[in-house]
């Protein structure tokens, strides 16, 4: 009896840390460490500093412009258009992704 306590006990935080760390349905196939990896490489933090300085973080949540995950990921996917950077779609969604992780929460 004990045993099935402490199995109750375990599922209940797992189901509580699963939804905290929620993603919306647009992110659910992506690929946090290929998202990391891509923003890394394609110095995606140097290019904002030089945008709004400081340490580029101005850059997200700009007013009232990305207020849902879709627009998020479309922000991506232009400067990936701007910059010709030749990400395919399922890498500008992975970005997209850690993002709202690190810094957007969209749930």
């Amino acid at each position: 009896m004990k045993f099935v306590k402490i199995l109750a006990c375990l599922g209940v935080g797992l189901a509580l840390a699963s939804s905290a760390m929620a993603q919306p349905a647009i992110f659910k196939e992506a690929d946090y460490k290929l998202g990391e990896k891509l923003i890394a490489e394609n110095k995606c933090v140097a290019c904002h500093v030089s945008k709004v300085g400081g340490d580029g973080s101005a850059m997200y949540k700009p007013q009232g412009r990305i207020n849902t995950a879709g627009f998020l990921r479309g922000m991506v996917e232009q400067c990936n258009s701007q910059l010709n950077m030749g990400m395919f779609p399922e890498e500008v969604t992975s970005v997209a992704a850690v993002l709202n992780r690190d810094h957007y929460k969209f749930k």
